[in-house]
């Protein structure tokens, strides 16, 4: 029985997770609400609140899962992508947690533990298939053949969806993280009301800087005509605005799996929280006759649970890293 310590600290949220020998016994997650007053995340402040919260946070999960510090056999840790001060205060946790208790250390790439939070539960994927993997930093098209073996082969050329939801947000004058909030107003409102274009981007990869240009224009001109507009037309706006983010985002996922002529689909990330996603996503798997797999809302935002997950499938390949190893702000598949 393997017992893995997972530590994610990539963005804005601290989270630890115990594994156990094939099921997630502790997933904590701290949020850090003090970047509402900003609109966004400050990386200086994310690092600090990092610092404040990961002992908690750890002490916790143990807690959670009955076990002692001495029962874990490894600790996993994100290494990257993300901020590099968030990322500091994990991998230096990691490190000196490990070396203390003279445990190995297990490097995960971000974006892969997004793909394998898949494994966590039941109903899980089969090789190959393909995951869209759409965050606040990522959108990306991947092809999966094992737990390693993964291949980027569409991905956006500027901007993330996630990005594209919350600066369309803040266009609309709503608080941080206006993503949600957008997911909410949508369900009351007509997806139909207002037209904005789909980027003409060739191959697999994808654009939202234009379609966010778009976006202000439309907004800025609207209210020159009427002062009253956005609240006249919150949900219809933002309704039209997350029908297009998820056209070009499965309109592309369509065209990935014509290409490689592959039926299990699925989607991983933050955004694949949001529901109007889901439910176009399952209305597709009608259509083409797709098997879908979307993880728990828990398991979608940045959590430990897929990196212990992640952990797990290198500890048995004991894939290990040394005391040397550095966070890295951009980190390939």
């Amino acid at each position: 029985m393997a017992i893995i310590l997972g530590i994610e600290s990539s963005c804005d949220d601290t989270s630890a997770s115990i594994f156990i020998d094939g099921k997630i016994s502790s997933n904590v997650i701290a949020n850090q609400l003090v970047h509402q007053h900003y609109g966004g995340v400050v990386p200086e402040l994310a690092s600090r609140v990092h610092q404040q919260n990961i002992v908690p946070a750890v002490h916790e999960a143990i807690s959670i899962a009955k076990i002692h510090k001495n029962d874990i056999d490894a600790i996993a840790f994100t290494r990257g992508p993300g901020l590099l001060g968030s990322l500091l205060v994990g991998t230096s946790f990691a490190k000196g947690f490990a070396l203390a208790n003279s445990l190995p250390l297990i490097e995960v790439n971000h974006m892969q533990a997004h793909i394998l939070a898949h494994f966590i539960d039941e109903d899980k994927p089969e090789f190959p298939f393909l995951c869209l993997t759409v965050s606040g930093g990522h959108t990306q098209i991947v092809l999966v053949r094992n737990y390693f073996d993964m291949e980027v082969i569409g991905q956006t050329l500027d901007d993330a969806a996630g990005e594209a939801f919350d600066k369309t947000a803040k266009i609309l004058g709503l608080p941080y993280p206006g993503g949600p909030l957008i997911d909410r107003y949508a369900q009351s409102g007509n997806p139909g009301a207002f037209k904005f274009p789909e980027p003409q981007i060739p191959g697999l990869d994808f654009s939202f800087s234009g379609l966010k240009t778009s976006i202000l224009y439309f907004v800025r001109d609207r209210l020159k005509e009427d002062p009253e507009f956005l609240n006249q037309n919150l949900a219809d706006i933002c309704a039209s605005v997350q029908g297009r983010i998820i056209s070009i985002l499965l309109n592309k996922l369509t065209k990935a799996a014509r290409q490689h002529q592959i039926r299990h689909i699925a989607i991983a990330g933050g955004v694949s929280a949001n529901s109007g996603l889901r439910k176009a996503l399952e209305a597709m798997a009608d259509e083409n006759n797709w098997k879908v797999f979307i993880p728990k809302f828990e398991y979608c935002t940045d959590n430990a649970a897929m990196i212990a997950m992640a952990g797990y499938f290198k500890y048995l390949n004991k894939e290990f890293t040394g005391q040397n190893v550095a966070p890295l702000s951009r980190m390939p598949f």
